[in-house]
């Protein structure tokens, strides 16, 4: 008796999950899926593009038009300027498919996210470094393709913010009289990114720094200095 219950309910969920699951499919097909989403996003409207992607990929895991929503879906969100949520597409896309020939790019857009979240000299600079890293990587597995290309451009800029960063606190430091910390913010500038801006000024602040190291005489001012 119990084991003909047990066939009874495993009958009734398997016909309940197959009546939920084409009555989803029912609703539309994937290339109508597709379409709607591919239309919504070409007239900007990238919320309900993204619907109609997240439908087409969770409706119809195994159509040839999946992998195009789970990109697409990447592409809305960084449209939408929502890039924490456009790394995560991104990056899962890169994971699922690691072999695709859309790699490259995925990759530019995730080091593009976070370059779009650069922020001034005075600021955090993790978005920067985060830029940076990935175009470096797109650049060592990818070194001729079009898009390490498009990186080199926002490569330098990347390099040109963290030179001003590192600046930037080194003077703070400097004006603080905290020579040895400044020491420091000076030196990465001159060995990290050199000739991006301040290499001839961080190397005269690093020899006022040495000077009050090893006399431990107050170094004069020097009138270039920026107001931290």
């Amino acid at each position: 008796m119990k084991r003909l219950l047990l066939v009874c309910m495993s009958v009734l969920l398997v016909c309940s999950g197959c009546a939920w699951f084409e009555g989803h499919q029912g609703d539309k097909t994937a290339q109508e899926l597709v379409q709607d989403g591919v239309d919504l996003f070409s007239e900007g409207h990238y919320i309900k593009a993204i619907e109609s992607f997240e439908k087409l990929r969770d409706w119809y895991p195994f159509s040839k038009y999946a992998i195009l929503a789970e990109l697409k879906i990447a592409d809305a969100h960084f449209n939408l300027k929502s890039y924490a949520d456009a790394i995560f597409a991104y990056e899962s896309f890169e994971q699922l498919h690691p072999r695709n020939e859309a790699i490259p790019y995925v990759i530019y857009r995730i080091g593009r996210s976070y370059f779009n979240q650069m922020g001034t000299p005075d600021q955090d600079p993790s978005h920067t470094a985060k830029a940076l890293e990935t175009y470096q990587r797109l650049a060592r597995q990818y070194p001729d393709d079009a898009y390490a290309s498009m990186a080199r451009n926002d490569m330098v800029a990347c390099y040109q913010n963290l030179s001003e960063h590192e600046f930037y606190v080194g003077v703070f430091y400097y004006k603080q009289k905290n020579y040895k910390a400044a020491k420091n913010r000076f030196l990465a500038v001159v060995e990290k990114y050199p000739d991006v801006g301040h290499h001839h000024a961080a190397l005269t602040y690093l020899a006022n720094c040495d000077l009050w190291i090893q006399t431990q005489e107050e170094p004069e001012e020097i009138a270039s200095a920026p107001a931290p």
